[in-house]
C-alpha cells in the first residue's frame, strides 16, 4: 500500500508527533509510507519537506498570497481574546503546490492538521481523484470557519460567523468567509471520497454534526504510541533525574503552552493549592508559557520536552498525572502517562472519558469544577495502594488498546477497504481484503460513533 500523509510538520507539537507516530508505525508493517509537511523536524528519509516555487515571480506571488491572508486576520488583532489556539485560514501562501508536490503513485492520501500549509480551493481541485482521501480529525480546525476549539459557542453547526475567537459581532466576518470556502472546496470532492477518521468518539461526534462534515462518512480510530518508548521507568531514578525529591507528592501537567485558557493549567494550579494537608507537594509541568500561580505553590517548570524516552522519565517520577483540558479531541498525553503506568486525574471533556475510566484508570472530575477536581487529585494521592494497582491497569490498557501496532492496523485495514471500494466504482464489486465486500466494509467502519461497540480498535 502507497500511502501519503499531508501533515503542516512531522514533530512540532502533539498532532504533529501523532501524524509521524501513524506513519511509522505503517512503515513497520511494511507499507510504503511517506510524509508530506511544511516543516521538516525528523531525520526520516522518508518524509519530505515542500519545495517551494524558485523564481522572482514566484515568490512575489507567494509573498502576496500570505499578505493578503495575515491582513484579512490583521484586523482583528485588536479585539482578539487572550490565551486561544491560532485561527487557522483556509488559504495558503503555497496555493497549489501540495497537491502539485504529493507523488501520482499514490493509493491513499492522509490528511492529518494542515494549518498554514494545504490551501483547501486548490488542493480539492487538483489533488490525485484516484486515491481515496481519509483526514484524522486532530482538532475541531477542519470543521470550523477557523477556530480549533469552538469552545462551546457551536456556531460551526451553521456557517460561523460573529466569530467571539475574533472578538467578533459580525455575522459576515473572516470566520464566515473561511466557512463559504471551505465548503466550495469540499465539493470538489466525488461522493464517497473523503473519510474522516475522529481520535475519539467526542470529535468523531462533532464531526458528525459538523455544517462541512456531516455528510461524510466517520470511524473512530484512537491515536497510538511506541509502548516501548514510553513505558514504567524506574521512580527513584527518574526523580533524581530530574532533581525531585524521593519522597515529594508529585503532580504533572504536560501540554504545548501552560497559557493556553482551554488547557486549564489554573483550574489545575487552584486545585493543588487548596491540598495544603498533603505534605511536600509538587506541581510539575512539561511545556512553553507561563500562568500566574497561587501563592506558596511549590512549582517545577522543566520546559519543553521532544524526546520521548527522556518524557518517559518524567511520566515515571509523577504520583498522578493531571489533564484539566476544558475541550480535548483526545488528549495524547494521557496515553503517554498510561503507557509509563501513570495513573490520571482529567476532566471529562471531549475525548478524555475514552481513556480516563474511574476507577481503572483513573479519576474524572465534571468539567470546568476545580473543587472536584482538587477532590480527585486528593484521592489519588492519599490512597498509594490504589493508585499502584490503577498504574498496572493503565500500562494493560495502554498496550492493548492504544500501541502504534493496534493504531496501524485498525488505518491499514480502512485504508484497504477505501481503496477495494474505489476499485469498485471502476471495475465493478470485488472483494475487498480479508473478504469482505468493500462497500459492506465501508459502511461498517462509518457506523454511528456513538455505537460503544464501535470504539474500540478492531471493533
Amino acid at each position: 500500500m502507497r500511502i501519503v500523509h499531508v501533515s503542516t510538520s512531522d514533530s512540532g507539537g502533539g498532532a504533529a508527533r501523532a501524524a509521524y507516530r501513524l506513519h511509522s508505525g505503517l512503515k513497520r508493517l511494511g507499507q510504503d509510507s511517506r510524509m508530506l509537511v511544511l516543516r521538516k523536524g525528523s531525520g526520516d528519509a522518508t518524509v519530505s519537506a515542500l519545495k517551494p516555487q524558485q523564481g522572482f515571480l514566484a515568490g512575489m506571488a507567494r509573498k502576496r498570497r500570505a499578505g493578503k491572508i495575515w491582513r484579512d486576520y490583521e484586523r482583528y488583532r485588536p479585539t482578539l481574546p487572550p490565551g486561544i489556539e491560532p485561527f487557522s485560514d483556509d488559504r495558503s501562501e503555497h496555493a497549489g503546490e501540495v497537491a502539485r508536490q504529493l507523488p501520482g503513485d499514490c493509493d491513499v492520501i492522509n490528511l492529518h492538521w494542515i494549518g498554514g500549509f494545504l490551501d483547501w480551493t486548490s488542493f480539492f481541485d487538483a489533488y490525485p481523484k484516484h486515491a481515496p482521501l481519509v483526514w484524522r480529525l486532530a482538532d475541531m480546525g477542519a470543521l470550523t470557519g477557523g477556530c480549533h476549539y469552538d469552545q462551546g459557542c457551536g456556531k460551526f453547526l451553521d456557517r460561523c460567523g460573529a466569530c467571539p475567537q475574533l472578538g467578533s459581532s459580525d455575522n459576515r466576518d473572516l470566520s464566515r468567509d473561511v466557512w463559504h470556502r471551505k465548503r466550495d472546496a469540499l465539493a470538489r470532492v466525488g461522493p464517497g471520497g473523503l473519510h474522516i477518521v475522529g481520535t475519539s468518539r467526542w470529535i468523531a461526534g462533532e464531526a458528525k454534526r459538523s455544517s462541512l462534515f456531516g455528510g461524510f462518512p466517520v470511524s473512530v480510530i484512537p491515536n497510538g504510541l511506541d509502548v516501548e518508548e514510553f513505558s514504567p521507568r524506574d521512580k527513584h531514578f527518574s526523580r533524581e533525574l530530574w532533581g525531585i525529591p524521593r519522597d515529594a507528592k508529585v503532580v504533572l501537567f504536560a501540554a504545548e503552552s501552560m497559557a493556553n485558557v482551554r488547557k486549564g493549567f489554573r483550574h489545575l494550579a487552584d486545585a493543588v493549592a487548596g491540598l495544603g494537608a498533603i505534605g511536600n507537594l509538587w506541581l510539575v509541568s512539561v511545556g512553553g508559557g507561563t500562568c500566574e500561580l497561587p501563592a506558596g505553590l511549590r512549582h517545577l517548570s522543566l520546559g519543553k520536552v521532544s524526546n520521548d524516552r527522556m518524557l518517559s522519565t518524567i511520566y515515571s517520577a509523577a504520583d498522578v498525572f493531571v489533564i484539566p483540558s476544558l475541550q480535548e479531541s483526545f488528549g495524547q498525553t494521557v496515553i503517554e502517562s498510561l503507557a509509563c503506568g501513570t495513573a490520571v486525574v482529567g476532566f471529562a471533556s471531549g475525548g478524555i472519558p475514552d481513556m480516563v475510566r474511574p476507577g481503572q484508570t483513573g479519576w474524572l472530575a465534571p468539567t470546568g469544577d476545580t473543587a472536584a477536581l482538587r477532590d480527585a487529585i486528593g484521592a489519588a494521592l492519599t490512597d498509594d495502594a490504589r493508585r499502584a494497582a490503577m498504574g498496572v491497569e493503565c500500562r494493560r490498557v495502554a498496550v492493548q488498546e492504544y500501541s502504534m501496532d493496534v493504531q496501524s492496523r485498525a488505518y491499514l485495514r480502512l485504508y484497504e477497504t477505501l481503496v477495494a471500494h474505489a476499485s469498485e466504482k471502476v471495475t465493478g464489486p470485488a472483494p475487498a481484503a480479508g473478504g469482505v465486500g468493500g462497500s459492506a466494509a465501508l459502511r461498517q467502519m462509518a457506523r454511528d460513533p456513538r455505537d460503544a461497540a464501535a470504539l474500540r480498535p478492531g471493533a
